[in-house]
């Protein structure tokens, strides 16, 4: 009996996965659930067994890459370091260059929630569990004197809205920041929200011998613009 049970959730799992890879690479318009069917060889009935509408299928399928990504997004914050350095690795993960979730799923899930209220739910839901994470962890370091931050709740709520939108950035526009610069931006807002000048000889880079990071530049470089004009000399 035990094992029919784990049966079911396997294939529960499984069917989640092969949605996800669906909505990753048609977008959640194009999703059908006889695609997600065929992927597994079995019927559309098994499918709509467990999930009794398409609707419920994507918001499942949401939910399931973002509980992953919240399991590992708790075990870079509760590593036994300064709390620098853990936002340091959680915000670099959630970057565009990181590991943390595929933005174009997100970004397919964003446009979707617009017009599905259930998705829109689990969405709003999950978004809130990140900041609340990240905004434990300022608190975390302001009281143990590492830096100052005022509200916290805030400042996790800023750094995710800029990381969100730098992701959806160089996602539609791929190749439009270099890799660096995009790490030295996230890095850059956080030391802020921290009231710190840099990360480095905070927690972050103590004892690593790197260098403190540079200014920031307040925009990225134009790959079309034009050379300065030369200085116009009186006649």
């Amino acid at each position: 009996m035990a094992r029919a049970r784990w049966d079911v959730a396997e294939r529960r799992e499984a069917l989640l996965r092969a949605a996800v890879g669906r909505i990753e690479a048609k977008g959640v318009a194009a999703v059908r659930v006889a695609d997600v069917a065929a992927e597994l060889g079995v019927s559309s009935a098994l499918v709509l067994y467990h999930f009794a509408t398409k609707e419920q299928l994507v918001a499942a399928a949401f939910a399931h890459a973002a509980e992953r990504d919240l399991a590992r997004l708790r075990r870079v914050l509760d590593r036994r370091t300064t709390a620098v350095r853990r936002l340091r690795a959680a915000v670099r993960w959630y970057a565009p260059t990181g590991q943390a979730k595929g933005w174009r799923l997100w970004i397919e899930g964003w446009a979707a929630s617009l017009r599905d209220p259930a998705l829109r739910e689990v969405a709003a839901s999950l978004d809130r569990e990140w900041k609340a994470a990240l905004a434990r962890v300022i608190a975390e370091g302001t009281a143990s004197g590492e830096f100052t931050c005022p509200d916290p709740a805030a400042s996790a709520w800023r750094l995710t809205a800029f990381l969100d939108g730098l992701a959806v950035q160089t996602t539609a526009y791929a190749g439009s920041l270099p890799r660096a610069t995009m790490l030295e931006w996230a890095d850059g807002a956080l030391a802020r929200e921290l009231g710190l000048g840099s990360l480095d000889g905070a927690g972050a880079g103590a004892g690593t011998g790197a260098p403190p990071a540079p200014a920031l530049p307040s925009h990225p470089p134009r790959r079309d613009a034009a050379p300065p004009a030369p200085p116009q000399t009186s006649s």
